[in-house]
């Protein structure tokens, strides 16, 4: 699973609060920061996570933190398990992103859905490529 795992994660401490996570997501182009004590995963706060909780509950972006809206029962894979693994993991969880934590149980990356899409993608273009080399050319009319 390492040739998915993004190790550049975007975390923050809980007591962020939501406007400067919000800021380091457009900073950092994510849609999601990992919350972290230390180096330990605590939860994560995604973008929906905010816009829900100021748009439609009214929370103050400046006063509340990570910590008053972070999914806090969070999931983790290890960051040597199969891709399989972190899929059923992620389905079970249902959830799109999964932080990946190595033998100590640090932070050490983050798998997305999109990651598994981008992979797939890769593997079916490399699969049509294989198909194509074994068959005749024919023209088209």
């Amino acid at each position: 699973m390492k040739s998915i795992v993004r190790d550049a994660v975007v975390s923050a401490a809980p007591s962020t609060s939501l406007a400067d996570i919000a800021q380091l997501m457009a900073d950092e182009t994510v849609g999601s920061v990992v919350i972290v004590d230390g180096e330990r995963p605590q939860g994560i706060v995604t973008d929906r996570d905010i816009a829900l909780a100021t748009a439609a509950h009214g929370t103050d972006p400046e006063s509340a933190t990570a910590a008053d809206v972070m999914s806090d029962d969070i999931v983790t894979v290890d960051a040597d398990s199969g891709i399989f693994e972190v899929l059923r993991a992620m389905t079970e969880a249902n959830v799109r992103r999964i932080p990946a934590t190595d033998a100590d149980g640090d932070l050490a990356g983050i798998v997305t859905f999109d990651d598994f899409v981008v992979l797939l993608g890769r593997e079916l273009k490399l699969l049509g490529e294989v198909v194509e080399a074994e068959i005749p050319l024919y023209e088209h009319t």
